[in-house]
């Protein structure tokens, strides 16, 4: 079996190692399963005085190998480039994106560092794996620097359409790193049918196909029951009073939609006037990125939209929205979904969103809550059972939501029913084995 060697901007933690928990590494586990593996990425460190080789420690046959980055460089390449163009860029957000030439060298300067410390640690057979958009010139870089083994590359993010893309200083190049990948993976069909068309129209012969990310639903279900009956859980379905609980749970960005999904909730207690005093909203947001302008003007537009809601419709045994900015830790949001009568998910522009998914994980099947979903989210394309909307009116936001509230409790079910089969295939193992037999196909296939 080959080596797999993973790179992505940031590896798990030390302490994340042990459990491989959260996020991309939850979705990995069962891919590196007692495979020999490689993770190859940034430390989270910044240095003046980079050491010149990666720093490289085992767990059983998994490495994890780390470098520092200059302080100059992680702010071009990451908050500048990647996060300060091609994030907005790549979720339609194009007023939002701010391009710097400085900050595209960095780019190419971290991406030729991250090759440069990683190419002396590859054997012939590996197969490589490399994530997300931070990364996407490093598979030229690598093939430069004489590696010919098999490079796949995974794109969590969606990735815009042709129109849009075209707003990008110096596409073409980003565009002609895709070629250096045998393996290209997107979230949906759109987001895979939007990169081939650059492709086709720029010469190249290499095609995105689409693997679906998913959740490990089976597990976050038994532990969403155990977390609903907990401490926190209990709190919280006594502080609700008897009231139907709508749950958004997001990072703080401005791609979630959240601004929209406030308003959407403040029309539904205007024209649905039957809810108000029965329902209650809570609305999760932990801070991210909280020194940058763009974020810091989102908390300050949620902090306006949530006192003016509460100031006009609350009464006084009743606060019709909570709004909470810290963390709260993944067992206990677990739980929150479990109680919740509706899972309100909003984005603007989404690769997938797990969130989705968690929720219908999350759902007692005798009587589980109705899915409230942007048409915007990659997961509306395989969660059949959800109410679809715009999060753009806030008017369908309402509607969908009264909607979803009076729903008789067998269709509930019968919606929950054709979500659960969909998260249940589509489960982060299966993407992730699925992803890794393509990569060793095409290893095959050229040998």
């Amino acid at each position: 079996m080959s080596r797999l060697v993973i790179v992505s901007n940031r590896v798990p933690s030390p302490r994340e190692r042990s459990q491989l928990a959260g996020g991309l590494a939850v979705a990995l586990r069962e891919a590196i399963g007692g495979r020999e593996t490689l993770w190859f990425g940034w430390s989270g460190s910044t240095s003046q005085n980079p050491p010149a080789t990666p720093r490289v420690t085992r767990l059983g046959r998994i490495g994890f190998a780390t470098i520092d980055l200059l302080p100059a460089d992680y702010e071009g390449y990451y908050r500048g480039f990647s996060n300060g163009m091609l994030w907005p860029l790549f979720h339609y957000r194009t007023g939002l994106a701010e391009f710097r030439r400085e900050d595209h060298a960095a780019y190419r300067r971290v991406n030729e560092t991250f090759a440069a410390a990683l190419a002396p640690l590859l054997r012939p057979g590996d197969l490589l794996w490399v994530h997300d958009y931070h990364l996407i010139p490093l598979g030229a870089a690598l093939r430069r620097r004489g590696f010919s083994g098999r490079l796949g590359f995974f794109l969590h993010v969606p990735f815009p359409s042709p129109t849009i893309y075209e707003a990008l200083p110096q596409g073409d190049a980003l565009l002609a790193d895709f070629a250096a990948y045998d393996v290209i993976g997107l979230q949906t069909q759109q987001d895979a049918a939007n990169l081939n068309t650059l492709l086709a129209e720029g010469g190249f012969a290499v095609r995105a196909s689409v693997f679906p990310i998913g959740i490990e639903p089976h597990a976050f279900a038994r532990e969403a029951a155990a977390a609903a009956e907990g401490p926190e859980g209990v709190r919280l379905r006594e502080s609700l009073a008897d009231r139907a609980l709508i749950l958004g749970v997001d990072r703080l960005d401005y791609s979630k939609g959240i601004p929209q999904r406030f308003r959407g909730f403040e029309q539904l207690l205007k024209r649905f006037p039957e809810h108000r005093g029965r329902v209650t909203m809570l609305q999760i947001a932990p801070v991210s990125r909280g020194d940058v302008t763009q974020y810091r003007a989102l908390r300050r537009e949620l902090d306006e939209l949530a006192g003016r809601i509460n100031g006009m419709q609350a009464e006084f045994d009743w606060v019709p929205l909570r709004y909470l900015t810290q963390t709260v830790p993944r067992n206990t949001l677990a739980g929150f979904q479990r109680i919740a009568a509706i899972g309100l998910v909003t984005p603007l522009r989404d690769g997938m969103n797990l969130v989705a998914k968690e929720f219908v994980a999350a759902q007692d099947p005798q009587n589980p809550g109705a899915l409230v979903l942007s048409r915007f989210a990659g997961a509306a394309h395989e969660l059949a059972g959800a109410l679809v909307f715009n999060p753009y009116d806030p008017d369908e936001t309402a509607e969908a939501l009264h909607i979803a509230l009076t729903l008789p409790e067998a269709e509930r079910r019968v919606r929950w029913q054709q979500m659960w089969e969909a998260v249940a295939r589509n489960t982060a193992g299966a993407w992730a084995r699925n992803f890794v037999a393509r990569l060793e196909h095409a290893a095959a296939a050229a040998a």
